[in-house]
């Protein structure tokens, strides 16, 4: 068995995990990436429509483009890259991390860090996640696989389609279906709102009038061989009304119904995780409850668009570039909550005395809301003004945090 040393290891090879890879490699510590695909780049190489970029680089870029761009980077920067490769165990105990890794090219390998970036991305949620009752038959896709069979391997997925879940991979989806002549008959949403960017509605479904149904849910899927036709209904209460349930006929079904970060490593080494971002609880210095080991991008909670993915990625590689140089953190004292109107804020705990960077999702639709973070006392720390805020779209704060035992993040209307 095979062992390798490096001062941080990076798990993962999209654009959080190179992003993290180039920062730290650039710092002057030595860095391994482990990808287990064939090639760095993650789901951006299959995602081709542009819109990549625009924060980061000021430019807007395909996802092929934005993955050369920070693969260009890490290269340049010294970060050595192993792919097909499979980090089996990481063990945290200890300075040293020691991570067990199946690689295709040398066999088994143990690689020891002085400090760990967990970067590894999320999946998509499919049918078997929703419970859809009806027949197990072919014609059933995840929005992601679908792009991915006519991006990279030029096949589509069938004439007729109805998506499930208005994600923003499925409304770029109805786009791309619509380009190549693939009839989309509705996008259905569970939620009275939708779940993708404002921009993606308007150019993906708006764009090719293609119907938007909110608050409806899939009651079947029928048959032989293929699909052949769904039926579908409003919710009333939270419960489908089968009275006015219809039937759509098609060979295809796409879902967008969400991701969730791909932490079963992260679970099986001791990691603490939260329930609501299905992500590693972390501290302001993106720290998990294992010293030296740091997360970041989807894989700590999914996020909106790929330029924010780096920004965090930065910070963690900043704080690991300090951890594996012997440097450690102030007590990250202070207890962060999501309160009234938000699902959750990440970092779960705050340094006092520092400025640190938070982000948070809203639990539904408001036009002219206050952020407001308060103390215990109810004393205002923080207030920001937003014009309009939805789930489908990240809230971010930074401002200097004043030492309190609780700050509770709420939105107010206002």
């Amino acid at each position: 068995m095979k062992t390798r040393t490096a001062d941080i290891a990076v798990i993962g090879g999209g654009a959080a995990g190179l992003t993290a890879a180039a920062r730290c490699a650039a710092a002057g510590k030595k860095t391994l990436l482990i990808e287990r695909l064939s090639r760095p780049g993650g789901v951006l190489q299959q995602c081709i429509h542009s819109g990549f970029g625009i924060h980061r680089f000021n430019e807007e870029l395909t996802g092929p483009e934005y993955a050369h761009r920070v693969l260009t980077q890490a290269e340049e920067a010294g970060a050595e890259i192993l792919l097909n490769a499979t980090v089996m165990q990481i063990d945290g105990t200890g300075e040293v991390k020691t991570l067990t890794v199946y690689s295709r090219d040398e066999g088994v390998l143990l690689i020891r860090a002085r400090a760990v970036i967990l970067a590894m991305g999320c999946r998509e949620r499919c049918r078997g996640n929703l419970g859809i009752p009806g027949e197990r038959t072919a014609g059933i896709f995840n929005a992601g696989l679908a792009q991915k069979l006519i991006n990279e391997q030029g096949l589509l997925p069938g004439t007729r389609a109805v998506i499930a879940g208005s994600g923003d991979i499925g409304l770029i989806m109805a786009r791309r279906l619509s380009w190549c002549g693939v009839k989309v008959a509705c996008v259905i949403e569970i939620m009275p709102y939708p779940a993708g960017l404002s921009r993606n509605i308007a150019q993906c479904l708006e764009d090719f009038d293609i119907p938007l149904l909110l608050s409806h849910t899939l009651t079947g899927i029928y048959g032989k061989k293929r699909v052949e036709y769904v039926t579908i209904a409003p919710l009333v209460n939270g419960v489908p009304d089968l009275a006015q349930e219809k039937k759509i006929t098609c060979d295809t079904i796409l879902f967008s119904v969400g991701l969730v970060p791909e932490n079963e490593l992260s679970r099986a080494c001791g990691i603490e995780l939260d329930p609501v971002t299905n992500g590693p609880r972390v501290d302001s210095s993106l720290m998990t409850n294992i010293p030296g080991i740091f997360s970041c991008g989807n894989v700590l909670h999914v996020h909106d668009l790929v330029d924010f993915v780096s920004d965090e990625a930065d910070r963690a590689a900043d704080s690991a570039v300090a951890w594996a140089a012997g440097e450690r953190p102030g007590e990250a004292a202070i207890t962060v909550k999501a309160g009234k109107n938000l699902r959750y804020t990440v970092p779960h705990r705050a340094e006092a005395g520092k400025t640190n960077h938070f982000y948070m999702r809203a639990s539904t639709v408001m036009d002219k809301a206050e952020l407001r973070v308060t103390s215990p006392e109810g004393r205002i720390i923080f207030s920001k003004k937003l014009r309009y805020v939805k789930p489908a779209e990240m809230i971010s704060a930074a401002f200097p945090c004043p030492e309190e035992s609780t700050y509770t993040f709420t939105l107010e209307n206002c």
